[in-house]
């Protein structure tokens, strides 16, 4: 078997036909049926999540340990403008952020192993994760026993990433993704007419200096060496040009790394709530929803990756990443429960495959595919036998 050729030729398969969360049916499927061809032996979790198990058979006097390998499936609402044979063929979802890639990597690294079996005891537990995208995917698969089922000792989560050279692969120690925090304010005033401002109450006002006072909190209330972000990525609100709105409607995200970081910015944000529109004799409304914990990597398998990344990459294409990124990741879920860690596989090798994740053309070197595979299947072999 060319193994290139065969995860080339997934990869594509499963890029033709991106699925949004939760509706990754077809490459659900597709999954499910590549498993079973390597003898391994599947079932699903919240609908459209596959999981493949593989026994070792090499015989030990030690108690066995379990490992699970990790990728998601879902794609995004993209139109993508690549210009290729394997283009996306559902209009406005795509690829766009490499689910495709890491799905492939780990379907190669159990073909690996499916013929390895004589390696290694334990067991290897391969879960292909739905609804990434949307922070749920995880959560709804530890509810339902991704961990506890099988009693997994440890868990590792491959992504390719565009700020990797291909041939490459990077490790972090500790705190490697920021906690994913999500926010809606609706701030309520008086309509009235534009013409006649002082017989109507103002939320466009009253919500631009809500807008403005957030940026004091990252700036002056929090440790300024400590990585925060406050984002508004959304404000709805009004009729037409010549109508005081009712109200406004606020959508953000806050990014942290700790829990009293967390608490005590949605207690600012709640004062300024309250202060501006106690000013203003309006009303509103808050809702704050954790999405996701920080992603924090388990230093002790941080080393286990870096023996394997010798092995696989040779010490010379190893990078350790110096800061942690304040994008989030829902691997983080299964780091809050077991230890593990999270790599990139490096994918960037020309311009064509440098773009960043969630651009409409993005794409990615498929020759790191196998390195990435191996990588996979090595690291799961060493923490068995270990």
């Amino acid at each position: 078997m060319n193994l290139f050729k065969t995860l080339q030729n997934i990869r594509r398969t499963i890029h033709q036909n991106p699925e949004l969360s939760n509706k990754e049916f077809k490459t659900a499927d597709l999954v499910e049926k590549t498993l079973k061809e390597q003898g391994i032996k599947t079932y699903r979790l919240c609908k459209t999540g596959v999981i493949g198990i593989l026994e070792g058979t090499k015989k030990t006097n030690k108690k066995t340990k379990t490992i699970a390998l990790r990728a998601d499936l879902d794609a995004l609402p993209i139109k993508e403008k690549n210009i290729h044979s394997y283009k996306s063929k559902n209009p406005g979802v795509m690829h766009a952020c490499g689910h495709d890639g890491n799905t492939t990597m780990l379907l190669g690294a159990a073909m690996i192993l499916a013929k390895q079996k004589e390696e290694f005891a334990g067991k290897i537990q391969f879960t292909f994760q739905l609804d990434e995208e949307t922070a749920g995917g995880s959560k709804g698969m530890i509810k339902e026993g991704v961990l506890s089922t099988n009693k997994v000792d440890c868990i590792i989560g491959a992504h390719v990433s565009p700020w990797t050279k291909s041939g490459k692969v990077a490790l972090k120690y500790g705190a490697m993704m920021a906690g994913v925090d999500k926010f809606v304010v609706e701030i309520k005033g008086l309509l009235g007419h534009g013409a006649y401002p002082h017989l109507s109450k103002d939320p466009i006002v009253a919500t631009s200096e809500f807008i403005m006072s957030l940026q004091t909190i990252p700036s002056r209330i929090v440790n300024p060496v400590e990585p925060v972000v406050v984002t508004v990525g959304k404000v709805e609100g009004g009729q037409q040009y010549n109508i005081i709105a009712d109200k406004v409607t606020v959508v953000g995200t806050v990014r942290t790394f700790s829990e009293k970081t967390r608490e005590l910015i949605k207690k600012e944000m709640i004062k300024r709530l309250q202060g501006i529109c106690k000013s203003y004799s309006m009303t509103y409304t808050f809702d704050y929803q954790v999405l996701n914990n920080p992603l924090i990597n388990t230093d002790s398998v941080v080393d286990l990756c870096y023996e394997s990344a010798k092995q696989v990459y040779g010490p010379k294409n190893i990078e350790f990443l110096k800061n942690p990124s304040m994008a989030g990741e829902d691997f983080a879920e299964y780091l809050h429960e077991v230890k593990g860690a999270f790599i990139y596989v490096g994918t960037s090798s020309n311009e064509k495959t440098s773009y960043p994740w969630h651009h409409e053309k993005f794409d990615l070197d498929e020759t790191a595919l196998p390195k990435g595979a191996e990588i996979l299947a090595n690291t799961a072999k060493l923490f068995l036998n270990k």
